[in-house]
């Protein structure tokens, strides 16, 4: 009975878990594991800069408002940029080991870098095509509805083409899918740095110097500030089908298979 106790005992108390060996595994759940921590910080400023914090920003005072916005953006957006900026490198090299296994799978290792140029070049031509959306406008060109349905109509037939150029019987969903949702990710991170903190950075040190030195606030902040925020809610509206892409990668395989 005592060994058979014994027996138990050291059952109980034996490690249940065993780590996969190689440095590929390791590798690949620090990727992940980094891709979702600053992601959560990234898409977690977005929303409160969209739902939080520029309406309450409208409704404070001048002067207080003078003394908050840089303090905060300041910090804010040094998380903003950094964070998705990590978040898409990190995401891009996960995303390479996808397209590197599809092509060993075809047999034509060549395949990696063909599928990854052509979703370079189709994100880029679709940012090229979206930023004038984003501009402030006057007149027709500045209606919601209508930078609503231009980007829309941008960003499907964006998806649509970069579905079509990596798809192949050997393609899988995780692959697929990531290139739609990871492309998504691409235009807000192009956005993050090529709109927002460009402009951002601007409108800190004008109500900085308007706080603190009484300058006056230069005539072009205003559409400034309306261009950052078109910009941000854009990215806030691209956020929901992206992170449906990123988790039907692994949770839901409706792509996998598709061939010409």
């Amino acid at each position: 009975m005592a060994f058979s106790s014994l027996i138990v005992t050291f059952h109980f108390l034996a490690p249940h878990f065993s780590f996969p060996e190689g440095g590929g595994a390791a590798e690949f759940i620090i990727l992940r594991w980094l891709h979702l921590v600053f992601g959560i910080i990234w898409i977690g400023l977005l929303y409160f800069f969209n739902l939080v914090g520029f309406p309450t920003m409208k409704q404070l005072d001048a002067s207080v408002r003078g003394k908050v916005y840089p303090v905060m953006m300041s910090r804010a957006m040094a998380w903003f940029r950094w964070s998705a900026m990590i978040t898409v490198v990190v995401g891009v090299r996960y995303y390479l080991h996808l397209l590197s296994a599809d092509a060993h799978n075809a047999g034509d290792p060549s395949l990696t870098f063909k599928w990854f140029g052509w979703w370079v070049a189709v994100w880029l031509a679709a940012y090229a095509l979206i930023y004038p959306f984003q501009l402030p406008h006057k007149g027709i060109l500045d209606r919601p509805w209508l930078r609503t349905i231009a980007i829309a109509i941008i960003v499907i037939a964006a998806s649509w083409l970069i579905l079509d150029l990596n798809s192949g019987a050997d393609v899988s969903n995780a692959h697929l899918s990531i290139s739609v949702g990871g492309g998504l990710g691409f235009l807000m991170l192009m956005n993050a740095w090529g709109v927002v903190w460009r402009v951002q950075k601007r409108l800190i040190i004008w109500t900085r110097a308007s706080s603190e030195q009484g300058t006056p606030m230069p005539p072009q902040a205003a559409r400034f500030a309306r261009w950052s925020f078109l910009a941000s809610r854009v990215a806030f509206w691209l956020s929901f089908p992206m992170l449906f892409f990123m988790g039907a990668a692994e949770h839901y395989p409706f792509l996998s298979g598709i061939g010409h």
